[in-house]
């Protein structure tokens, strides 16, 4: 089946959706319940942590059941109450909410998460048949998933100034996209062709996806990455209220930074079928460790350069989003003839995407904490670690990150027709 670029589009819009949900349970979630309730910044940051290191080991099971049981598009149908009811009550809290209301309230909502996105990325890594068109249908579903974003950063701000009741009303909001989104993909995308080949046990699955060199490394490769990007997406709103002083903008930034995501997944594509997939992302992290070290010299007032910075490292973002997953998909393109094993390989990509998201919450929270910073201080000292942490840290991460991807290129060159090493 060819994928052309109308069944790419549709296939693309759930993405929206799925990531109006995730960005605020790491962006919108800590402000929420550390300032709007009232809870310790430490102990919101350790939930984070803990609901995300159990979610996140439960993915490679899923994918896993994904690969054996049931088609893609009936475990997404199924994913969308938990998704739905987790999401309500985690941004419509009651004003005595705790800690445990957090927790349940976030695993409900990353479980059916799991589910939809698990099948999601492996429905598209099926329906493709060359890298090229591997890498339109990630881009279609991650320039969909920035306009999520966009929208759900956008939203808080415009739905009421009281943090509780704005959260609130974001659930509702999200609940009319997550329907239309759904129903769009589930109806319109193409199935994918059937993937001949015996089902495999739960121990063989998770096994041999772990005994491909190139997936290892380049899972490492996407680890590193992660993380350097997770920190400032947890820790933005505090960086924007207390360093720049400039939170009736906080809105905008993030409109911006996803909205030059979004416009450069084009220039990604064309960047990728020029260079290399490879040769393109190492681009994209050279590009945002230079535009976040820039960052880290800022101060109150400087809201013009920050927004520049918000569109420079949000084309950066778009080579995040758009190639790790791309290369992920032509790995599996070569394995098609062992079995069904897309749901796997997702599983574990699901898994260190979450963790690296746990680990930037539950460490760079408790770190502030532990530096001295509490929301609203004007201690200069306080406001220097904030600004490291959100700033400088990520490029030290992205270094490493670049330098892994450098020195396991010849692994990780996957658009060459041969076989996968180690595998």
């Amino acid at each position: 089946m060819k994928v052309e670029r109308e069944p790419a589009l549709a296939y693309g819009v759930l993405g929206l959706p799925l990531a109006f949900a995730a960005l605020p349970i790491y962006v919108h979630a800590p402000k929420l319940y550390a300032d709007g309730l009232g809870l310790p910044l430490a102990a919101v940051g350790a939930v984070l942590l803990a609901v995300r290191v159990v979610d996140a080991i439960t993915d490679p099971l899923i994918g896993w059941a994904s690969d054996r049981f049931v088609a893609r598009r009936a475990w997404i149908f199924a994913a969308l109450p938990p998704l739905a009811a987790g999401f309500l009550a985690l941004f419509g809290p009651p004003q005595d909410a705790g800690l445990a209301w957090l927790a349940v309230s976030l695993l409900l909502v990353t479980f059916g998460y799991s589910l939809a996105t698990i099948n999601y990325a492996a429905w598209g890594a099926e329906l493709a048949h060359t890298p090229d068109a591997r890498t339109r249908l990630v881009a279609s579903r991650e320039g969909f998933a920035l306009a999520g974003v966009v929208l759900a950063a956008a939203l808080p701000s415009l739905l009421g100034k009281d943090s509780v009741g704005g959260a609130a009303q974001l659930g509702w909001v999200f609940l009319v996209v997550l329907a239309l989104g759904a129903g769009l993909t589930l109806y319109f995308a193409p199935a994918a062709a059937k993937t001949a080949g015996a089902a495999v046990t739960l121990r063989s699955a998770l096994r041999d996806a772990l005994a491909c060199r190139s997936f290892v490394r380049l899972l490492v490769v996407f680890a590193a990455n992660g993380i350097a990007a997770a920190i400032p997406a947890a820790t933005v709103l505090f960086f924007v209220s207390d360093v720049l002083q400039a939170e009736s903008a906080a809105g905008l930034f993030l409109a911006l930074y996803f909205l030059a995501g979004a416009a450069s997944m084009p220039l990604w594509v064309r960047c990728a079928t020029a260079l290399g997939k490879l040769r393109a992302w190492l681009i994209g992290m050279l590009l945002a460790m230079a535009v976040f070290a820039w960052a880290g010299t800022l101060g109150a007032g400087d809201v013009g350069r920050f927004a520049l910075i918000c569109v420079l490292s949000g084309v950066a973002l778009g080579a995040d989003l758009a190639l790790p997953a791309a290369m992920l998909a032509d790995l599996l393109a070569r394995e098609r003839s062992a079995g069904p094993r897309a749901g796997a390989w997702f599983g574990w990509w699901n898994l260190v995407a979450k963790a690296n998201l746990a680990l930037a919450a539950g460490l760079a929270l408790p770190l502030l904490d532990r530096l001295g910073y509490a929301p609203g201080t004007r201690d200069a000292d306080a406001l220097a670690a904030l600004a490291g942490v959100y700033a400088l840290l990520p490029v030290a991460l992205k270094a490493l990150a670049a330098t892994l991807l450098w020195c396991c290129r010849r692994d990780l060159v996957v658009e060459e027709e041969r076989p996968c090493a180690g595998c």
